[in-house]
């Protein structure tokens, strides 16, 4: 007689590494990475599509790589650490459902959704977001609308679960990590041995998360360069600054005849390179900080926007619309909120470093503003237009 074999139990898995206090502290430290990777990225999402009552400051000016670097690098963290959270849990999957009580069936399937949801909403946030930095996008949808979605999803099925298993992860993480004993025993015994592999078990995680970040650090900390190895973007690039986009794949084409077009409600006023390399010029110490989380810092020197539009007698607390001369780009325009147009420090730069600007740059001029994601630093300008 062929006897069939046996469905496993969460009570066959003895592993210290599959205690609730392990996964209790595991779901913490991803909670924690999770809720720093949200709220960033949604802070990335409003400044560049921004509801009316968002404002975004201009200072300090490297805010915006602060915190697109802690976004990107929090993602980086979550990685192992839900790859350990989901090995300590998975003895889980074998508990059998309780299919003669309907209420407890009911929980249980809720339960079981809501964390497919959430397995799944995590891993499509955090491998389509290593692909977004790769710069990669081997699929047909916009990342980062889909990306701005799915992360909502991660936090609804994140607080559902949290609120399912808050009971358990209290009591799991009230228990000490090694029980102490009052009377110091001559061997090693079984709680001993477990507690041991469980502290083992956790270092190891964060040791692992500890080193992805410090391994991917380097692309928005200057002095960790040297030791990060996995650093995307780096000081390297034209003129000593990376680029994502060259002037080829734009197809810039500059007219011989190049002239920068100011329009306001009810006047119009236009500049040559040279009128604009004539103005009094400013420099300043800008970072280019990119949503794929790299950024490096650069001496720029042009005109401030504001003095631009002082001189040509446009009003000054207002919007400002930058209209690029690519054509078919999805960041060929972008709109100045008036905080960042008044500022003293937003530049419409010619020169990067003390040289002329490239044509992968933005020759021949560029906005460069504070505390503002790359993709709105519009290049090869032709146009800005005071809004209402």
């Amino acid at each position: 007689m062929i006897r069939r074999p046996r469905v496993p139990a969460p009570e066959d898995f003895t592993a210290p590494s599959h205690s609730p206090l392990v996964t209790a502290r595991l779901g913490l430290w991803l909670g924690v990475a999770f809720g720093l990777c949200f709220g960033t990225g949604l802070l990335s999402h409003y400044i560049q599509h921004p509801p009316g009552w968002f404002t975004w400051p201009t200072r300090p000016v490297n805010l915006y790589r602060v915190t697109q670097g802690v976004h990107v690098l929090s993602g980086v963290a979550a990685i192992p650490l839900l790859l350990a959270k989901l090995w300590s849990v998975y003895p889980r999957l074998f508990v059998r459902p309780p299919v003669r009580q309907p209420i407890r069936l009911s929980a249980h399937a809720l339960e079981r959704i809501s964390v497919l949801v959430l397995v799944c909403a995590a891993f499509f946030e955090l491998v389509t977001g290593l692909f977004n930095v790769a710069q990669s996008y081997p699929w047909g949808f916009f990342f980062p609308t889909a990306h701005y979605a799915v992360a909502w999803l991660v936090v609804g099925a994140m607080l559902l679960h949290v609120a399912v298993k808050l009971p358990v992860a209290r009591a799991a993480l009230s228990t000490p990590l090694r029980r102490r004993r009052a009377v110091p025993a001559a061997t090693p015994g079984p709680d001993d041995q477990n507690s041991s592999e469980r502290r083992a078990f956790l270092r190891t995680s964060a040791g692992v998360a500890g080193i992805a970040v410090l391994a991917t650090a380097g692309v928005t900390v200057p002095w960790l360069r040297r030791v990060s190895p996995l650093a995307w973007r780096s000081a390297s690039g034209p003129q000593g600054v990376p680029i994502n986009r060259t002037a080829a794949a734009a197809r810039i084409a500059v007219p011989a005849d190049w002239r920068l077009e100011i329009v306001w409600p009810g006047g119009r006023d236009s500049l040559s390179l040279a009128d604009l390399a004539a103005l009094p010029q400013r420099t300043a110490e800008l970072p280019i900080a990119c949503v794929e989380g790299w950024s490096a810092s650069a001496h720029w020197t042009g005109v401030p926007v504001v003095a631009l539009l002082r001189r040509a007698g446009a009003p000054t607390g207002r919007p400002v619309r930058v209209t690029s001369l690519e054509t078919d780009g999805l960041y060929a325009a972008s709109t100045l909120p008036a905080a960042h147009a008044r500022d003293p420090l937003t530049l419409l730069a010619l020169r990067i470093n003390g040289e002329q600007l490239s044509p992968d740059h933005g020759y021949p001029c560029r906005l460069i503003a504070p505390s503002r994601p790359g993709v709105l630093q519009t290049k090869w300008v032709a146009r800005l237009e005071v809004l209402r």
